[in-house]
């Protein structure tokens, strides 16, 4: 196996994207096989509407120093009114990297405020992306004198893509002369794993007046995701200096790791069925003391049915928390099952860790308090449905290889059914709405993929709304003893992309892929594919579409086949026949009416029949034998 990290694809001429490419050689009884499955950048985030509602109002008066915001308190993936200017493209988040100083940061890529990116029909276009401007600050009165200094802490790439040369993020000051100033720069691509800490003084008279702002713009590919840039724990005073890197302050910052074993949700009857073995032990974060000398701390944990309000978990610290001073420590708590009477349809268990600290007294900003960051949650779903993400995808992944296949391992405490899946499907450059793909249901064997127990041929379409999922629905459920899995054919030359979790690695090693004839564990991407079996009913999370329903029997026969196939569809306009290497070896054109064709000309051997009728396909592997 050969892994290569490629930021160059020669074919379409784009010459700036990450991503990550697995190239398998599989031998098989007929040929040697060459196939990839790779990860690229997301290019559409859907706005929610939620920035136009926060932005509704802004700020008339002039903010008072201090300026601080650490983006902890923002309540949705749009910056805070109350501090920045409407219209920034930065998107709020807790995923795109993982040393951030606490719970939040702001990213900066090629996409607008709405999720767009700012030029999508030129996939090489470069220029300014997104920009975020603080609200008005009042410096009249202070002078170089007063030592006012802007703080910020930075980061290129995260779990994003890495800056180029030429690709900036620049911080800029508004003058009394209304003319914006370049202060301070740092170009690609320079890569740390941890964010960097920057000073900046206020020294020029022309920008101590009622109204100064700052603004932070980042130049790069304006075609997506690219470029990325992420920004945290912005503060500006008087009375600073360059040696003023401590603050009193203890912070969580990661996501609190999963409350269930090997899943992020699970349907409640597969829980339900042995608790003690879905639930895992303890659950974690972590924190960071941003100040110079130990800290301490006590904390409250709790977990929560939001559904019912019934409290299952509440304990606090008995000893205190020790922290070196700008050390991080990861914090665990232990957790319990959940008893769950079979009456209960669905819950969902909300999970929060509150650190009691003393941020709040003496402050070593004054007027700011800093235990607005000492609380994290998360939520688990005991639902209807598996799954191993965390409901936020950073990247895509797609198979490259006509009828090349994926598949998701699933694993059942008791027997059930299988009603049907949800996908995230993401863009990636091309509108591939309407295109087809085949969804499939597989058994088990030897921990591989082995039969196909159901398939379903579906249009792509994409959700309305950010990290939402389509829903695909089985006419007739699935029944399914044990381990199965769920995965898609890829049948048209443009890959389909679904959602992948960076964050997430409980599905890494559940994923795999076919080329040809053999099924391989894919284990290098580190992550999980977001694809949600859901089972028996439909309780449990929102989606935003449904797929209608088609004839779940479409299918050629007899398998094995001698020469002649048969199919009990009308739509059915045109066959298409590859080998498993995806060579197209025959194409049939139906006449009006007709269900068969004969095949005599295939040697012996396995391949692809695939069925279109021009807009929808569906494809199915068969054995010739004479």
């Amino acid at each position: 196996m050969k892994i290569t990290h490629n930021r160059k694809n020669v074919l379409s001429g784009i010459d700036k994207f990450l991503f990550l490419t697995i190239l398998i050689l599989i031998s098989s009884q007929l040929n040697n096989v060459y196939g990839q499955l790779k990860l690229v950048p997301l290019v559409n985030r859907q706005s929610t509407g939620a920035e136009t509602k926060s932005h509704a109002s802004a700020r008339i008066q002039a903010l008072s120093l201090p300026f601080f915001d650490d983006l902890s308190t923002t309540a949705t993936s749009h910056p805070d009114s109350a501090f920045w200017m409407p219209g920034s493209g930065v998107y709020i988040n807790n995923t795109e990297a993982t040393t951030q100083p606490s719970v939040n940061m702001a990213t900066f890529d090629g996409l607008d405020a709405n999720g767009v990116p700012y030029n999508y029909t030129n996939q090489l276009s470069q220029g300014h992306t997104d920009t975020l401007t603080s609200q008005a600050i009042n410096l009249a009165g202070l002078s170089p004198s007063d030592s006012v200094y802007l703080s910020f802490y930075w980061l290129a790439k995260g779990l994003g893509e890495l800056p180029d040369d030429g690709d900036t993020l620049r911080l800029e000051f508004l003058g009394q002369d209304q003319q914006w100033v370049s202060m301070w720069s740092t170009t690609g691509p320079l890569f740390d794993s941890l964010f960097t800490r920057q000073f900046v003084a206020v020294t020029n008279p022309v920008f101590f007046h009622s109204n100064f702002q700052f603004r932070f713009r980042a130049y790069g590919r304006l075609s997506g995701p690219y470029d990325t840039w992420h920004l945290d724990y912005l503060y500006l005073n008087k009375g600073r200096s360059v040696t003023d890197r401590f603050i009193k302050d203890i912070a969580v910052r990661t996501p609190l790791t999963p409350f269930l074993r090997k899943y992020t949700a699970m349907p409640i009857k597969q829980y339900r069925a042995n608790p003690a073995l879905a639930t895992t032990d303890s659950v974690g974060t972590e924190i960071i003391n941003l100040f110079n000398n130990f800290n301490f701390t006590t904390f409250n944990f709790t977990v929560k049915d939001e559904i019912s309000g019934k409290e299952f978990t509440n304990y606090s610290a008995t000893a205190a928390v020790f922290i070196g001073g700008e050390r991080t420590q990861l914090k665990r708590m232990a957790v319990s099952p959940i008893p769950v009477d079979k009456s209960l349809k669905a819950l969902k268990l909300k999970y929060k860790l509150n650190l009691i600290t003393t941020d709040d007294q003496n402050p070593t900003i004054p007027s700011v308090n800093l235990r607005r960051n000492d609380t994290i949650s998360a939520v688990t779903n005991l639902s209807d449905y598996y799954a191993y993400d965390d409901g936020s995808a950073e990247y895509g992944v797609q198979v490259n290889q006509v009828l090349g296949r994926v598949a998701v391992r699933f694993a059942l405490a008791q027997p059930d059914t299988l009603s049907g899946v949800r996908m995230s499907i993401v863009p990636f450059n091309t509108n591939v709405t309407g295109q087809s793909f085949t969804i499939q249901i597989l058994s088990n064997k030897n921990g591989k993929p082995d039969q196909v127990l159901a398939q379903r041929a579906v249009s792509v379409q994409y959700a309305s709304a950010r990290d939402s999922l389509i829903q695909f629905t089985f006419g007739t459920p699935v029944a399914l003893k044990d381990t199965f899995y769920v995965g898609w054919i890829q049948v048209n030359e443009q890959p389909l992309s679904l959602g992948y979790d960076r964050n997430s690695t409980l599905g890494n090693t559940n994923i795999f892929y076919n080329l040809g004839t053999q099924w391989v564990q894919e284990t290098s991407l580190k992550g999980s594919v977001i694809i949600r079996p859901y089972m028996g009913g439909s309780v449990g999370e929102t989606v935003t579409g449904t797929e209608p329903v088609t004839n779940n029997n479409t299918y050629f026969f007899p398998n094995p086949n001698k020469g002649i196939i048969g199919w009990n569809e009308d739509w059915i306009k045109k066959v298409e026949i590859y080998s498993v290497q995806g060579n197209l070896v025959r194409t049939i054109l139906v006449e009006t009416n007709s269900r068969s064709a004969t095949v005599n000309e295939l040697s012996d051997g396995m391949y692809i029949f695939k069925a279109s009728d021009g807009k929808r396909s569906f494809a199915q592997k068969m054995l010739i034998v004479k």
